[in-house]
């Protein structure tokens, strides 16, 4: 039976290379996909789109290229990424660029678009905003950007014609990996429902990367998971039945049992019976694992309910302003004087009448992850150190800094004892989604060669 070996590169845009490169080295791959894109980071790379039109793109591309670029033309291992983020065309002619100047030819590059859609957003002013039930037209003024969630057919198109990179702008995260399954079994919705339950669940454990090898899985004495510092990164091999087994590179760090694959599967998909992605509605609600032997999970189970109608698209804004300021105490009474501290902050903003339209004041390493509803009934003693964590929401610039710069006056405005004062002003660029039907969009393929 015919098997198709997939690794996973990278599960975030800030990733680390070096398992990449192990995989690419010691893990017999046909593919290796670099998932490198959160809801935030289009809307980030089109502001930088915006300053210069040759960026937008990942920006640890040249980075990650530089490593792989040689090891997938020596070892015959085709790349799929969307690490073309905002700008994917500028991706595929850096990446052109990039080999050359490593001396690589023979080389197909495939840059896959049609995802962005911001020019066109008027058709759509009247839909509705599905996290405020409010109308697009409403955020009209602030609009950064607006990239659809497509599928796997770009990709499946650009392997069709050889290409042996392939980079995408906003497809979703399991697609990276349906791609070349799809291409390489021919499967279909219509006549391979369970083996297309498969191929999404195998995007799923693959698109965070080190997560499913133990790295967020980890627990010490509960769950204890060997050599995190050099953490193995997954790979899967794939048969045409659908069936696929989960491992690592041998003597990697990490950890891949029946627990690691249940936690990823459950991981961000809402419905188990209805996982809504592009290319198919999976239903994971049946899904197991066979642990076939160290750091070896056979999966399947998986099976699938036609499509959705509609496609799902990220929309970036810009929002807000964020001034933090942050300042440590410590020792006997430690809490109550940073209490104080607090409210010298709040009369103080008051007093300079500043426009805050949201606060929040954390007592770090007491209360910040859980709240005084929570954590003042789990803490059983005084804190031997805490720190004072102020943040806001502003309209403005000058008022979010004014907030950073009330905390650091603490310094010598009291109360006593503090220190290792911090303070930071942030843009916010927020994402919101609409939905659209899927037939408004069509994936591009452009193609280069070195």
């Amino acid at each position: 039976m015919k098997t198709i070996r997939i690794g996973s590169g990278a599960g975030y845009a800030g990733d680390r290379i070096e398992p990449a490169v192990e995989l690419m080295e010691k893990g017999s791959l046909d593919y290796i996909i670099f998932e490198c894109l959160a809801e935030r980071t289009v809307a980030l790379g089109q502001k930088d789109k915006q300053y210069n039109p040759e960026l937008g793109y990942n920006q640890r591309l040249k980075e990650r290229m530089i490593k792989i670029l040689p090891l997938a033309k020596k070892n015959h291992i085709k790349v799929i990424t969307n690490m073309g983020a905002a700008n994917p065309k500028a991706a595929a002619a850096e990446t052109c660029v990039i080999a050359r100047e490593l001396g690589i030819s023979g080389l197909k590059i495939a840059c896959v678009t049609g995802d962005d859609i911001s020019d066109r957003l008027e058709q759509y002013a009247e839909n509705e905003i599905l996290e405020n039930d409010k109308r697009l037209k409403e955020l009209q003024d602030s609009l950064i950007s607006a990239n659809v969630y497509m599928g796997a057919d770009g990709i499946v198109e650009a392997l069709a014609r050889n290409a042996d990179i392939v980079i995408t702008g906003r497809v979703s995260d399991p697609a990276l990996t349906i791609g070349p399954l799809v291409y390489e079994f021919g499967w279909s919705l219509e006549k391979c429902p369970d083996q297309m339950g498969q191929a999404v669940l195998a995007g799923h454990l693959l698109e965070c990367a080190g997560q499913v090898t133990g790295g967020y899985y980890a627990d010490p004495g509960y769950k204890d998971v060997p050599d995190l510092d050099r953490l193995g990164f997954p790979l899967l091999e794939v048969s045409e039945d659908g069936s696929f087994i989960v491992t690592k590179v041998e003597d990697s760090g990490g950890l891949v049992c029946v627990d690691t694959c249940k936690e990823q599967t459950i991981y961000e998909i809402h419905d188990p019976k209805a996982y809504m992605t592009p290319d198919a509605i999976a239903d994971f609600s049946m899904v197991h694992y066979e642990q076939l032997g160290k750091n070896c999970v056979k999966a399947a189970g998986a099976t699938t309910h036609g499509k959705p109608d509609s496609l799902k698209v990220t929309i970036g804004y810009q929002d807000c302003f964020i001034g933090e300021g942050m300042i440590s105490y410590g020792g006997r009474n430690c809490l109550e004087r940073a209490r104080l501290a607090a409210k010298i902050v709040e009369s103080r903003f008051q007093q300079m009448k500043l426009e805050i339209e949201e606060l929040r004041i954390d007592y770090i390493g007491c209360n910040s992850l859980y709240l005084s509803e929570i954590s003042d009934k789990l803490t059983q003693t005084d804190p031997i150190e805490v720190r004072l964590h102020v943040s806001a929401r502003t309209p403005d610039e000058e008022t979010a800094r004014a907030v950073a710069d009330e905390v650091e006056t603490l310094y010598t405005n009291g109360p006593a004892g503090g220190g290792g004062a911090r303070k930071y002003v942030e843009e916010v660029f927020s994402v919101c989604s609409i939905f659209i039907p899927r037939e408004d969009i069509r994936a591009e393929i452009s193609y280069m060669e070195v």
